[in-house]
């Protein structure tokens, strides 16, 4: 199972996305998504209107699974950010509740950022490098 993050679903949006995440994305089926990448997408159609794009995203956002960010996604976020920091590497709120995200559902990150998520302990995947 895969959790696909915001900047995948931005990718694939586009009117000519890259091929290595095209060709990825038509061999799997069964995405999940964080709504915080519905959230970080929402805020980026209301500042920057985009019918094209807006209709896409609707139509993906109906045809896979939002997975909520819960209590315990919230204190394994913080928790993950806390440590990284203290460590030196702060990272954003918004990635850690993604990756707290596929921790807790065992699913494996597919995004374009990778280094955004060195050291959070999950599988990711990069179809940009495919």
């Amino acid at each position: 199972m895969l959790l696909v993050d915001t900047n995948i679903i931005s990718e694939l949006s586009r009117q000519r996305p890259d091929p290595g995440v095209l060709a990825w994305a038509s061999s799997a089926t069964d995405f999940r998504f964080s709504v915080i990448s519905l959230e970080e997408i929402a805020f980026a159609l209301a500042w920057r209107p985009n019918l094209r794009v807006q209709d896409w995203v609707d139509a993906f956002f109906n045809r896979h699974t939002a997975l909520p960010a819960t209590q315990e996604i919230a204190r394994r976020a913080g928790e993950l950010r806390g440590r990284l920091a203290a460590q030196g590497s702060p990272r954003s709120q918004a990635d850690m509740l993604i990756a707290a995200t596929a921790l807790v559902h065992g699913l494996t990150l597919v995004t374009r950022n990778t280094r955004d998520f060195d050291g959070c302990g999950l599988p990711l995947l990069n179809p940009f490098s495919l």
